[in-house]
């Protein structure tokens, strides 16, 4: 299936236990064909059995089943678009009552929900990077393979978007491409009503091609030529194969890149939604159940390190991160920041490195700077995938692209699509956006160099360029960039900088500047961020003011500022009670209803968040 080595974990009992699964129908009577299908089956068990997590590609890959964990899937109620920063999206999930919605496995997706009638073809799943949604697909696949779900279904086609980018500039047709992607199809009638067919697109939003849904083209046959993504907009509009079933899967912010009279179902994936997901993660990923407990009690401890658990990528980064500090007797300070967890996430990896036999021909600095110098380019420009001309863009050598991928083989991978050609990517979004941050920072301290514009204050800049970005896309980004100004993480970057400058004035003014930015915004998505870049410099003065107020009941007498309102506003969003109840007189004395509706509006994200309002 693919010219890459198979994993080691594969089970030799796959393809001896295939054979009872395909039951041919009448007129199937070839012995070949029954092969050629079980063989289908047995090889998509041997690609997506094992879970890898960052160096487990090296040789020590998990069967997903030992450590599968079921997420949290509901159907949406339409393909709306946010416009917040993907962090903010799951600070607002972590929030959501589970009765309010009903749940969906992932083998359950073209199932109608009871009380539904509706025939489903198409469906969308969204949910934020790194919060299970190929791991679903994954899921998906190996229970279909082994025969344990779905067996209304006879040929399922996975194709993630970024193998499909390889093939953007080819011409031909659907049979040709399943062909290139899978050897056994060319014995089987794809065209043909004999089967049920499910074709799987991971990952939209990594799409480089044009999707055109409004193009004249139109094919009906599978061995028509065209090129590939009018064979797509096709398949999924219905005009080819019209009875197979489709599955995407997209980031939210690329969700509305196929047209909504196109998808029958959206789902969506919220990650690890209660507190015994997340739990049962970290209980199945380590071995040693004291130090589960302890590296649970710590993520516990910190709210925004607690929220972000929703995400199954973000948990494995932590168990990394404090399975190994905790395990040791002077292992330094436990990180309780966001910038600290991935901080000490990159010197772990990075020291890999030094317990192997590489060759020295790139220091850590200058592969973390070249790495950086990548995340930022395509975070700026919306990609999470690279290919090997956006590597020769930032000066890496693809010839080395797998010395890279060696040493830092948790943080940046290259994987072997079913298409000979080579796909990178950072492990996950955040990684992305640290690294980007860190080839700011340096780039300041080192050159006295601004990214953003010369001879300005680059932290200032960077604040100004977050507000500005419309789909927050940089609102990350940005609290990892001040993280890195504070001096106990110039203290772990340290061997990275040529120089070193005092930054606590600097990181004054900065706290000013942001406190004068949270009294002028009205987007409580930007104010948000803003309160978790304040705590990312150490500055929680606003916080605390406003949790006095609230412990003391003394709130509904207070003339507060719109600054202060939105501190109300974000402590109430990220403490650990449940909004169940919002009365605005809680927060407002007397009948002023002028008075009321500002407090009102302020308050309006906490208000989405309640079950019920007064």
């Amino acid at each position: 299936m693919r010219s890459a080595p198979e994993p080691s974990c594969v089970s030799m009992k796959s393809d001896r236990s295939m054979d009872h699964i395909i039951k041919l129908k009448s007129g199937d009577t070839q012995p070949d064909l029954r092969y050629i299908l079980n063989t289908f089956r047995s090889n998509l068990i041997k690609k997506f059995q094992c879970l890898y997590e960052g160096a487990a590609k090296q040789g020590n890959p998990t069967l997903l089943n030992e450590i599968y964990t079921e997420l949290y899937i509901t159907e949406s109620e339409s393909g709306e678009i946010s416009n917040a920063h993907e962090s903010r999206q799951i600070e607002t999930q972590s929030r959501r009552v589970a009765t309010e919605d009903t749940p969906i496995k992932c083998n359950d997706i073209f199932r109608p929900l009871p009380g539904q009638d509706k025939a489903i073809r198409t469906v969308l799943t969204k949910g934020v990077a790194g919060i299970g949604k190929t791991v679903s697909v994954q899921k998906f696949i190996v229970d279909w393979a082994e025969g344990k779900e779905n067996q209304d279904v006879q040929l399922v086609f996975p194709l993630p978007f970024r193998e499909i980018n390889l093939m953007k500039d080819k011409t031909l047709s659907l049979s040709d491409l399943l062909h290139i992607f899978f050897t056994e199809s060319k014995e089987i009638e794809i065209s043909s009503d004999k089967y049920k067919v499910l074709f799987i697109f991971d990952g939209l939003d990594e799409c480089r091609l044009s999707l055109d849904f409004h193009s004249d083209v139109r094919l009906c046959d599978v061995s028509e030529s065209a090129s590939v993504d009018v064979l797509l907009t096709n398949l999924i509009v219905g005009n080819l194969l019209p009875s197979a079933l489709i599955w995407i899967t997209s980031r939210p912010a690329a969700a509305d890149l196929v047209p909504s009279e196109c998808v029958h179902r959206v789902t969506e994936v919220r990650g690890f939604n209660d507190e015994p997901q997340k739990e049962e993660y970290f209980r199945k990923r380590i071995s040693d159940q004291s130090l589960a407990n302890r590296i649970i009690s710590h993520l516990k401890s910190s709210r925004s390190l607690y929220i972000m658990c929703h995400i199954p990528v973000f948990c494995w980064i932590s168990a990394t991160v404090l399975e190994k500090m905790l395990s040791e007797a002077d292992s330094g300070e436990i990180p309780k920041t966001l910038t600290q967890m991935y901080t000490h996430f990159l010197i772990l990896q990075t020291n890999i490195k030094h317990e192997k036999d590489y060759e020295k021909n790139v220091t850590d600095e200058d592969m973390i700077l070249k790495l950086g110098k990548l995340a930022f380019q395509q975070l700026v420009k919306g990609n999470v995938i690279f290919y090997e001309e956006d590597l020769r863009e930032c000066g890496i050598d693809v010839t080395e692209a797998l010395v890279y991928s060696g040493l830092c083989s948790q943080i940046f991978r290259e994987e072997f699509g079913l298409y000979q050609g080579k796909v990178f990517c950072f492990v996950h979004l955040s990684v992305q956006e640290h690294l980007a941050a860190l080839y700011v920072h340096l780039s300041c301290i080192n050159n006295n160099t601004n990214v953003f514009a010369p001879n300005k204050d680059h932290y200032r800049k960077a604040v100004d360029e977050a507000l500005q970005n419309k789909n927050g896309h940089l609102d990350l980004f940005l609290r990892f960039l001040l993280g890195l100004s504070v001096e106990s993480h110039q203290n772990l970057i340290q061997g990275l900088m040529t120089q070193t400058r005092s930054s606590s004035d600097s990181n004054k003014k900065t706290a000013v500047y942001i406190k004068k930015k949270i009294r002028t915004i009205d987007s409580p998505e930007k104010f948000i961020n803003l309160f978790h870049c304040l705590n990312e410099l150490g500055d929680h003065s606003l916080v605390e003011e406003i949790q006095q107020y609230l412990k003391s009941g003394t709130i509904k007498g207070a003339k507060l500022s719109s600054s202060q309102w939105s501190a109300v506003a974000f402590v109430l969003l990220t403490s650990e009670k449940k909004l169940d109840e919002f009365d605005i007189n809680k927060f407002v004395e007397g009948n002023n209803d002028t008075e009321k509706l500002e407090v009102f509006q302020k308050l309006l994200p906490v208000i989405k968040e309640s079950r019920s309002v007064q």
